[in-house]
């Protein structure tokens, strides 16, 4: 029989498990992680649920150690149909930009399958691609420019899969596909439109003459947006491409000189390569006042919680309060850094 135990006699235990552990700084962390699992089996959760659990934490903790050792490698990933084949222009199209931001020092990051995730893959060459492949009886495995590649890791999960494609990468390229890949771009779309990513670049690639993509603007410029069911500034999270060139300038003209941003407490610290100066941060109060909820946008130091974790000390800043909700906007802001907009 389980002996019942209580949060405070978890923490001698946790003590012990964790204190030969290099994490001493995230020991609240990695605490209350156990916490949560010995609270499941307090509560005598289902076997289902924490056989789900369990796949989780391993498959995560699989990826994590697969992407770790390329943290500091810039990423793009490609988005696109499976079905895609090697005549079919868009194939050659994926592997024409894949290879371009491979000459240029950047990962690139897909499902693994085959179609425009093939075709990615192939451009970037082996030793620039990372794979997430997710099991489905009824397809073939990863395709084999990534099968049998220490840089892949093989999911159950689609949920995880699609953390893991968007968490990690710097730049987002989406080629026409299907329900799938419909769904990876609405949700890119609609984590970008809510703040639950950070802003970055999202191209969707296209060869001239397809209609595909300008239909699906004219869905969201002609009936989503006089509807008022999205923002009419929405539209600049994503950029319409046709062109390689055209594509690469876009995801590497977004870090130009915008390179991060995180909260600190209630302020919004955007890092960048170049310092602000007087005349362009009062043209950006004058601009995007509307997206501050208290007082201006200024330049400023890092601040200690940067200080204590050595986050880019190096770079240049200003932070506003910003009101978590103007997301588009405050992408216009960056264009904006940038020189752009």
């Amino acid at each position: 029989m389980m002996r019942r135990t209580s949060r405070a006699d978890l923490r001698p235990l946790f003590d012990e498990l964790l204190d030969n552990l290099d994490g001493e700084d995230r020991y609240d962390l990695f605490a209350r992680a156990l916490e949560a699992l010995v609270a499941m089996a307090k509560l005598k959760t289902a076997t289902l649920d924490m056989k789900i659990t369990s796949n989780v934490l391993t498959e995560m903790a699989g990826a994590f150690a697969i992407f770790k050792p390329y943290a500091d490698m810039p990423k793009v990933t490609f988005f696109g149909s499976s079905r895609t084949q090697p005549n079919d222009a868009l194939y050659t199209q994926a592997t024409l930009l894949a290879s371009r931001m491979s000459e240029l020092g950047w990962m690139t990051v897909t499902g693994a399958g085959p179609g425009i995730m093939q075709a990615a893959m192939e451009g970037a060459g082996q030793d620039k691609s990372l794979g997430v492949n997710i099991r489905l009886p009824h397809e073939q495995g990863a395709n084999p420019f990534i099968a049998h590649d220490p840089k892949l890791v093989e999911m159950r999960y689609f949920f995880i899969r699609k953390l893991m494609l968007v968490k990690e990468s710097d730049a987002y390229v989406v080629l026409p596909g299907g329900f799938g890949t419909l769904d990876e771009c609405f949700e890119l779309f609609t984590l970008l439109q809510t703040g639950k990513m950070p802003p970055a670049p999202l191209i969707l690639l296209d060869v001239p003459g397809d209609p595909y993509w300008p239909k699906w603007d004219g869905l969201v410029r002609d009936l989503l947006v006089p509807r008022g069911l999205v923002s009419p500034e929405d539209v600049v999270l994503y950029h319409l491409s046709t062109d390689i060139d055209e594509a690469v300038a876009e995801i590497l003209h977004f870090y130009s000189n915008y390179h991060s941003m995180r909260f600190v407490g209630d302020m919004l610290v955007i890092r960048t390569m170049k310092p602000v100066e007087d005349t362009a941060l009062d043209n950006l109060n004058t601009r995007f006042a509307d997206i501050t909820s208290d007082g201006s946008i200024r330049r400023t130091g890092p601040y200690s919680p940067e200080k204590a974790e050595s986050d880019h000390l190096d770079l240049h800043r200003i932070a506003l309060r910003f009101n978590k909700a103007s997301f588009s906007r405050l992408r216009v802001l960056i264009d904006a850094l940038n020189g752009t907009r």
